[in-house]
């Protein structure tokens, strides 16, 4: 949990102030504000190229933001690699998941961090151990697997999204960023994965949803970050916005409604267009060129 400060108000786990990241002379995210809170799930919503990936590589350590700041428990960082962000406790769940299908659940689970018992040449894998453990930690994140040794390839999507989350969970992550987990998930999957990120906010940890669709954001989300083109057209908290206003953000509600209008003025030119030849024709139904041949007579 986050410190409370002598106003008894909480440090936020992560809070970005301005942040902006340039390639070159593409400005990739500019003047971006973002808290994350212990036991809140912070929803990052926008459209494809709305700057979305470049917030998840600055938060996880993989670039550095160019302005702004960046802090983690109050501190202010400047993460070098993923790693020392994951030494920080923020953990990042990307949309492949980096799994190995082949593998059995337990494997992936511990993969990179492997539990190992005797000494020197003698060392060896804790299979037993990895294997209670895999099976103890996805059941208390409520996800009841048949067999732990099955293949994780074997799984839905929506499981080893869940696999995943826990694994997150039980290494120690404070913060944990979601990229687009129920992107290509059906809906009865995503509804599964949305409650383990809930059950994730119950256990304290602070979430960060990256997803671009507010029907799956609205019912879990604390807070609602919606990004256009790298820039913020809102933060809000639940309580200050409506899900069919966060989805007219989410969708360019003005830019929606400036093309409907447009289409609208189309429509009616090319009706006047398509009625003006049997103006010019007169009203007895004759064309004009019938109507010219009876004048010559």
């Amino acid at each position: 949990m986050s410190d409370t400060t002598a106003t008894g108000t909480r440090t936020p786990l992560l809070r970005l102030t301005g942040c902006a990241k340039h390639y070159g002379n593409i400005i990739a995210l500019t003047g971006v504000d973002l808290e994350v809170c212990a036991g809140e799930v912070t929803c990052v919503l926008g459209d494809n190229g709305a700057g979305k990936s470049t917030l998840i590589k600055i938060i996880s350590g993989m670039h550095q933001h160019d302005a702004g700041t960046y802090e983690v428990e109050g501190e202010p960082v400047r993460f070098a690699s993923p790693r020392d962000a994951l030494d920080r406790g923020i953990a990042t769940v990307y949309q492949d998941l980096a799994v190995v299908p082949l593998m059995p659940v337990w494997r992936n689970f511990f993969l990179g961090s492997e539990k190992r018992k005797g000494f020197g040449p003698f060392s060896r894998l804790d299979v037993d151990l990895m294997r209670r453990t895999t099976k103890s930690e996805l059941a208390a994140m409520g996800i009841d697997l048949r067999d732990v040794d099955q293949p994780i390839g074997t799984l839905s999507g929506g499981e080893r999204q869940c696999v995943a989350i826990a694994r997150a969970v039980y290494f120690g992550a404070k913060v944990l960023i979601l990229d687009e987990p129920t992107a290509a998930l059906g809906v009865k999957q995503a509804g599964v994965v949305l409650r383990y990120i809930v059950q994730a906010r119950e256990r304290g940890l602070g979430v960060v949803f990256i997803t671009h669709n507010p029907h799956h954001a609205y019912p879990i989300g604390d807070r609602f970050l919606i990004l256009n083109r790298g820039r913020s057209i809102g933060y809000h908290t639940k309580d200050e916005i409506t899900r069919e206003e966060l989805t007219s953000l989410m969708a360019g509600g003005a830019e929606l409604e400036q093309l409907s209008h447009e289409l609208e003025q189309a429509a009616t030119a090319a009706a006047n267009g398509a009625a003006s030849p049997s103006d010019a024709a007169g009203t007895t139904g004759r064309t004009a060129p019938a109507a010219e041949k009876e004048e010559a007579k």
